[in-house]
């Protein structure tokens, strides 16, 4: 019976872990998207004349930063 208790213990640490693993790329999926419409408000902002360059450059370089960190898999969701 112990042996059960085990194993049923360790599949369901095991399905936490892939829980949480998805709630993460989910949370970085969304991040990256915020980040890349920041980007597109910025550029926008830029071209309208309402923008700076300085801001548009800060955005990609936080987007850059972001998939440095997490990949780029946001790009193809």
């Amino acid at each position: 019976m112990a042996g059960f208790l085990d194993r049923a213990k360790e599949q369901a640490q095991r399905g936490l872990t892939q829980g949480k693993q998805k709630i993460d790329d989910v949370q970085a999926q969304r991040a990256g998207g915020d980040l890349l419409k920041k980007l597109g408000a910025a550029y926008y902002a830029e071209r309208r004349g309402s923008g700076s360059p300085e801001a548009t450059q800060q955005a990609l370089q936080a987007l850059e930063s972001h998939i440095a960190t997490h990949g780029d898999a946001f790009l193809r969701a």
